[in-house]
């Protein structure tokens, strides 16, 4: 059982821009901003190619012929 009785805070999301009206804690330096935006843009080069190949897939799924 939770017993806190301190009020909820909003979430704080990390930034990957630099933004130094952050607290420190969540602040991020420049290494890890930068492999954090490489990460983005792979994931993101991923997506557009998965949704590449399904737009030129056929839609139509083969369907099973009933035995006679």
């Amino acid at each position: 059982m939770n017993t806190n009785t301190q009020t909820r805070q909003e979430p704080v999301q990390l930034a990957l821009l630099e933004d130094t009206g952050l607290p420190l804690q969540f602040r991020l330096d420049q290494r890890t901003r930068e492999r954090g935006l490489a990460h983005i843009a792979a994931i993101k080069a991923q997506l557009a190619a998965r949704a590449e190949v399904r737009t030129e897939a056929p839609s139509a799924v083969p369907t099973r012929r009933k035995a006679a």
